[in-house]
């Protein structure tokens, strides 16, 4: 190719960024065949909190790819994912992860993947961040009793 993915994806995070859709995250899935899908964050024009370059990536490469299991897949960002889009990433069954900027360098912008981190790392017990309780076990339960007796399609 002529340009680097990473610069594939720094160049639609900046334009993204520049038209007030997102912030500084771009990324770009490589396939097994080499075909590339770049896609930015677009959280601020589409009120998603959700839309970060690596999501948005996955989904355009899902949907072109007509799976949900990206095996054999890179993904490139602009910045070491956060920890909703690793966890993304993670279940699309991607098999390398290439990064830009670091939690620490996002958090110095501003942005809290780091926090996050740290949050998951203390057990996720912080009701000053968020309020966690379970509720209704027995009956979401049978939901998933039903699901393994009908489905047992794991991913």
């Amino acid at each position: 190719m002529d340009k680097s993915i990473m610069d594939k994806a720094i160049e639609q995070a900046d334009n993204t960024m520049s038209q007030g859709i997102g912030g500084p995250f771009g990324a770009a899935i490589v396939d097994k065949n080499n075909n590339v899908y770049v896609a930015s964050n677009s959280v601020l024009d589409s009120h998603d909190a959700t839309a970060h370059a690596e999501i948005n990536a996955i989904r355009k490469a899902s949907k072109a790819l007509n799976t949900h299991d990206l095996s054999g897949c890179t993904l490139y960002s602009t910045c070491y994912p956060c920890p909703m889009c690793m966890s993304a990433a993670i279940w699309a069954n991607i098999d390398k992860i290439i990064y830009g900027c670091t939690a620490q360098d996002a958090a110095e912008i501003g942005f809290r993947d780091d926090f996050i981190y740290s949050f998951i790392q203390n057990n996720c017990n912080d009701d000053k961040i968020v309020k966690i309780e379970q509720q209704d076990r027995k009956k979401t339960l049978a939901l998933f009793k039903k699901y393994k007796e009908n489905l047992n399609i794991i991913y």
